[in-house]
């Protein structure tokens, strides 16, 4: 489809953004190779600071290993909400105009980290984590970037709603 053939209507909505879902995705698989090529599983460690390594390890489960210890029935739940979820902000995007750029990125950033952990679970049965930031014995749980990315958009879409509180209240005034 080229450019005159695409409505003007989704030119002028958030689905512009989807380039953004679609770079997520990318850099998500690229580093999860890399890891499954070059990192032994549960063995290496590789240091690049004092206080975050590279490792390779799996999470069965969802956000901090829930749900991992169950019979495997939590593959086709992860699955399903990640591709309804997503399957929402696209729609959702394709609602809202262009000039909502914040609310925008995190939707797309939300969608790309979702797919991307859904090829993971689709293909390899788990999620492939690999960043371990961590102080003396404490580390917090290994993540990727598709979890950084659900975070990161996360975060956008509760700094877009107090910058959406601000502008009610000076419209109010």
């Amino acid at each position: 489809m080229t450019k005159q053939q695409v409505p003007s209507s989704w030119r002028q909505s958030g689905l512009t953004m989807l380039w953004l879902s679609g770079l997520v995705v990318l850099l998500d698989q690229v580093t999860k190779q890399w890891i499954l090529n070059n990192v032994a599983y549960m063995s290496e460690r590789i240091q690049v600071l004092p206080f975050f390594d590279i490792i390779h390890v799996r999470n069965f489960g969802a956000a901090f290993s829930f749900l991992s210890d169950q019979g495997g029935w939590q593959k086709v739940l992860f699955v399903s909400l990640a591709l309804l979820i997503s399957a929402g902000l696209g729609l959702m995007l394709r609602r809202q105009p262009k000039s909502m750029k914040r609310v925008n990125i995190a939707f797309a950033l939300i969608i790309g980290g979702a797919i991307g952990n859904v090829i993971d679970r689709v293909m390899l049965g788990s999620v492939v984590d690999f960043l371990d930031f961590y102080y003396g014995n404490y580390h917090w749980p290994a993540f990727n970037i598709a979890d950084s990315a659900i975070v990161l958009g996360a975060i956008t879409m509760v700094v877009d709603s107090f910058f959406a509180v601000q502008q009610q209240g000076k419209s109010n005034e």
